[in-house]
């Protein structure tokens, strides 16, 4: 499969619609047939991606730890820098949902973006390719190249497709993110000049002094904290999705804010083991805070894009809590709360983007009894609310509970804290959806408001089989990650083991 440069082609099929859609610039037509090309080519151009990944989690040999379909050739040689690409149970799925999410951000923009529609898909094109790439890569600088790369499509679609304050925003997410990702960089340099080396799995396998270990732990916490985004390092969050493009949202909470949590289980988990189970106590403080006070935050918004996005972070705090207990249960979940979390947090925007482009407002008061004018719409929106609370028989309530469990054989009171955010949770909205959806048909606009098209559903229908059947047959998700996340306890907990005997000699 290696030899088919399977992953390089996911990697780079984008980029082949981005030339096919600079190609119409020389071609002088009418504006909107111009626009519909590029619209056509951007949606093939991302399902064909989709398609490939797609083969690639049928051919993936899930009783395999190591990384499978790798690619290396040489780059900058003087440096020992590699284009080296490669996927393990883990960052499998986190392909597959970039892969998912970028066509259907681009049916939902048909009709809602009007204006520069041709760079609008290339940005959306060329932001796929660093996602997928970031997930795929095996060489420490192509990881960064990619990690920083998605900040300038993202930057550009905030701020030129955004709301009233776009540049603001888009100004906020790119300095927030920028700025903790420079102290990785720095970090990056020091690994390769004590390893003498850029490879990822090699790195991996390299032991770093603790004390080397607690300063790089904290260089790349300062990158993926931002990305994640955890408290107090949270608030470009709301002001981005508020101000971005519904699709911009989608693509931000589905799939950018999951390559903090992904960094901690490349980097910081494997590569500084003693470092992790030293900060893993401040973690745990900062992820409880998330969870309690952002979902309090949530309760108090009348913007419904705001609420959904202090969800988020709330959210966040459940994965990295999971990541840190560096047990199976908890790594596990929090891998599948990030899967579940990119569908449902994609969903939920899109749900707000449906009412939004019909009235223009995203406050929760401006809406009440949408079930009698648009039943579709409730429906769809009900399965994602409560895929979001955690119901049995959704993603959401997998993760979760996983979570939990490896937070419960860490820590009781880490536990209990920890399931006050599933209280929370429900109450935020259940809120929500009682405000927007149920009550009396009272404001004369909504009287006249149309449910769900048929583009619409065929948006939505993939996301509630996503999200019905992850809850139902996990195992399906669970076995290919299962051997990888084995492989990554057992050597975090061997180093500790390790490092234990070594500090205490008299102790078989």
């Amino acid at each position: 499969m290696a030899s088919l440069h399977i992953l390089s082609i996911i990697i780079f099929t984008p980029l082949v619609g981005v030339l096919f859609i600079l190609l119409s610039y020389s071609f002088k037509g009418d504006d909107e047939a111009v626009a519909n090309s590029a619209r056509w080519v951007a949606v093939w151009a991302s399902l064909a991606t989709f398609t490939v990944s797609l083969f690639v989690w049928m051919q993936f040999d899930s009783t395999q730890a190591d990384f499978q379909f790798v690619e290396k050739v040489e780059w900058i040689k003087s440096f020992g820098i590699s284009y080296h690409v490669g996927l393990d149970g883990i960052s499998l799925f986190f392909v597959l949902l970039s892969t998912f999410l970028t066509p259907i951000c681009i049916l939902s923009s048909w009709e809602a973006i009007k204006t520069h529609v041709r760079e609008y898909m290339i940005a959306f094109l060329v932001l796929e390719t660093f996602m997928v790439g970031m997930f795929c890569a095996l060489d420490m600088f192509l990881f960064y190249i990619f990690f920083e790369g998605v900040l300038i499509p993202m930057f550009v679609i905030i701020g030129i497709w955004g709301g009233p304050r776009r540049v603001y925003a888009a100004f906020k997410f790119f300095l927030y993110t920028l700025l903790g990702s420079v102290l990785m960089l720095l970090a990056m340099m020091a690994m390769y000049l004590i390893a003498k080396t850029t490879s990822i799995p090699e790195l991996i396998d390299h032991e770093f002094a603790r004390s080397v270990q607690i300063w790089l732990w904290l260089a790349f916490f300062a990158s993926f904290a931002v990305k994640i985004p955890m408290w107090p390092v949270h608030t470009w969050l709301p002001d981005a999705h508020v101000e971005a493009p519904t699709a911009g949202s989608v693509i931000l909470a589905g799939v950018l804010l999951k390559m903090g949590g992904y960094g901690f289980l490349r980097f910081s988990l494997p590569m500084f083991p003693l470092a992790s189970d030293f900060f893993a106590p401040l973690v745990f403080g900062l992820s409880i805070i998330a969870v309690i006070y952002t979902s309090l935050v949530a309760l108090a918004q009348e913007d419904m894009k705001k609420l959904i996005a202090y969800s988020s972070v709330a959210h966040m705090g459940f994965v990295t809590v999971g990541i840190f207990v560096a047990n199976q249960e908890g790594i596990t979940g929090s891998v599948i709360q990030m899967l579940s979390h990119g569908i449902v947090s994609a969903a939920l925007f899109l749900c707000v983007g449906v009412v939004y482009d019909r009235i223009h407002s995203r406050e929760i008061a401006d809406y009440g009894g949408l079930v009698h004018r648009m039943p579709k719409y409730a429906f769809v929106f009900m399965v994602f609310m409560l895929a979001s609370v955690g119901l049995p028989g959704t993603s959401g309530f997998v993760g979760e509970l996983l979570v939990l469990v490896g937070a419960f054989q860490v820590s009781t009171w880490l536990a209990a804290l920890m399931a006050t955010g599933l209280i929370l949770g429900a109450a935020y909205m259940l809120y929500l959806y009682r405000r927007v959806i149920f009550g009396k048909l009272t404001k004369e606009e909504l009287k006249s408001i149309l449910d769900l098209n048929m583009r619409e559903i065929i948006v939505f229908v993939p996301l509630i089989a996503v999200v019905i059947w992850m809850g139902v047959y996990p195992t399906s998700f669970l076995d290919p990650m299962d051997i990888s996340i084995t492989k990554l306890v057992v050597e975090y907990e061997n180093a500790l083991s390790l490092y234990e005997a070594a500090s205490n000699p008299a102790v078989k």
